[in-house]
């Protein structure tokens, strides 16, 4: 599928009551209004195809900035480009869907790294939903590296920007739902923390518990080795 093809397809799909939704969530100005429904339908069709991912994404159209992180490449997107994508969008969903698709990269660790230090709201977002991920899925991660990443938040959730700490809380709860003695330290860790809060404007959304939400995690992990004996 060409670009043009793509963004006139992506046009057609737009509608007026989810342009309104996204603005709400701080999508912007400038976007149709896509669902994730029929994002997903454009995805099974194009697949994987770096070069449009990449034309779609330079267009600033929100819609099709979500889709350019779907149908990128893992294996053959650049750190550079990373990088600029990180930090050319101001929106949390493109942040999220971003460390999306750099966890499934080889340069995960080498961009969350960075990303998590980095001082730009959105790319902060990304590289600790990065870390997040990596300490779900990444079994190569020790104990103590995600140690010093728990000590970072600890001293630094309160003083971050707005959507960065959302991330940072939820790179907390991940830590804490990785083992047990992690879950240990992450809990000490949220309770010397205390409540976050975090401003998701004109929206339903909210910030968990991270405290709350490890043991959650911990529960449901205690029933599913009930369920499976």
């Amino acid at each position: 599928m060409t670009y043009q093809e793509t963004m006139r397809k992506l046009k057609a799909m737009g509608t007026a009551q989810n342009i309104k939704v996204y603005k709400r969530h701080g999508a912007g100005d400038n976007l149709f209004g896509v669902s994730f429904a029929n994002l997903n339908k454009l995805k099974k069709v194009i697949k994987t195809d770096q070069a449009l991912a990449e034309k779609l994404w330079a267009s600033g159209n929100s819609d099709a900035r979500t889709l350019a992180t779907m149908v990128a490449d893992p294996g053959k997107i650049s750190g550079k480009l990373l990088d600029q994508w990180a930090r050319s969008h101001q929106y949390y969903l493109l942040s999220d869907m971003l460390a999306g698709l750099a966890s499934r990269t080889p340069l995960a660790k080498k961009r969350m790294e960075p990303w998590t230090a980095s001082s730009d709201e959105w790319a902060g977002r990304a590289g600790w939903h990065v870390l997040a991920k990596l300490a779900m899925e990444e079994g190569s991660l020790t104990d103590s590296y995600l140690e010093n990443y728990l000590k970072r938040i600890e001293r630094h959730i309160h003083r971050s920007k707005n959507f960065t700490r959302h991330a940072m809380n939820d790179a907390l709860i991940a830590i804490g739902g990785r083992n047990p003695a992690l879950k240990k330290k992450a809990l000490a860790a949220a309770r010397r923390i205390g409540k976050v809060e975090v401003d998701h404007g004109e929206t339903g959304c909210k910030t968990l518990d991270a405290a709350a939400y490890i043991e959650k995690i911990w529960d449901r992990k205690k029933a599913a080795r009930k369920k499976s004996r």
